[in-house]
């Protein structure tokens, strides 16, 4: 990847708090903390990498979070994404072809680093870190300055080598929990995270839905029981009306389908760097003027 200029970054002073992993280390607790104190929903955007280049991606990424982003996904494209839907599916297979690797996106991390602090997290299926090894993606992502990690299909019962090489560098691990799991396996799984746990609001892949699942809001409240981690809600989540509901019920909402639509229907970069940020101020409105109140009194962890 060819160094950003200034010029395609958006606020360029603005560089990271540093990634060393004692100041890395609760970006993504403070900003969950801070969101509580402000009783405001989280905005988690979901941007593929080296859609439709890693420049690209960095101009998408910190206009997102110029617009209101709490924390950024980055998406690490892979030939078999069995979990993503549609659209996700095609912004991974453009990224491949044009040549994007793990090791591309996290120098992207690095370039990006140098410009935002906000939360970064790697959204990746475990193949790609094991073909790069454990140890060798922990210590790269971490000196690039990236805060977590999400695999996929890895399971927790599968996890404990990666999540202690993970942890080691100060990086989070989240893992997603199903609407199908037990009380008992959604306990494991929370045990197993660290930052957020990503709760998945419906069988099946990524992708925009008209309305949310009925017991959506059961299945946040009978999770509630098991964790004092912040809760995330991912798939299906598209319209500003999912935003405002879940604002009284998650402490953030995932949103990635919808914004890689607007990348893959631009007709440039630049109109695909506007759409995106348009969307996610859209939906950020819709966080902070939520149907229902949230409380102030999350167990949002304050450990460092």
């Amino acid at each position: 990847m060819s160094n950003l200029s200034a010029s395609k970054l958006s606020n360029p002073g603005q560089g990271a708090e540093g990634t060393s992993p004692t100041k890395r280390k609760g970006r993504i607790q403070r900003k969950f903390r801070a969101l509580a104190e402000a009783c405001e929903l989280g905005l988690i955007a979901y941007v593929t990498a080296g859609d439709p280049s890693l420049d690209a991606s960095a101009r998408i990424v910190l206009a997102a979070a110029e617009a209101g982003a709490d924390i950024i996904e980055l998406g690490v494209p892979f030939s078999d994404p069995v979990a993503d839907g549609p659209v996700i599916q095609r912004a991974s297979e453009r990224a491949l072809r044009n040549g994007a690797t793990l090791a591309g996106i996290l120098e992207l991390v690095r370039d990006l680093r140098a410009h935002t602090d906000v939360p970064l997290v790697l959204f990746s299926y475990f193949n790609p870190i094991l073909q790069m090894g454990l140890k060798k993606f922990a210590e790269s992502a971490a000196e690039a300055g990236a805060d977590g990690v999400l695999a996929t299909d890895l399971t927790p019962e599968e996890a404990d080598e990666y999540r202690a090489t993970m942890q080691t560098r100060g990086l989070d691990t989240i893992f997603l929990a199903a609407p199908t799991s037990t009380d008992q396996r959604l306990e494991r799984i929370a045990n197993a995270c660290s930052g957020f746990l990503y709760l998945v609001s419906r069988t099946g892949v990524t992708g925009a839905r008209e309305a949310l699942p009925e017991g959506l809001p059961a299945l946040v409240r009978r999770i509630r029981h098991l964790t004092t981690l912040p809760i995330a809600v991912g798939f299906g989540i598209s319209l500003p009306s999912h935003v405002s509901v879940l604002g009284g019920i998650a402490d953030a909402v995932v949103v990635g389908s919808a914004l890689m639509a607007e990348v893959e229907s631009a007709a440039s970069v630049g109109a695909a760097v506007a759409a995106v940020a348009a969307r996610v101020r859209t939906l950020k409105s819709a966080a902070r003027a939520g149907l229902s109140q949230r409380s102030s009194s999350l167990n949002v962890p304050t450990g460092e």
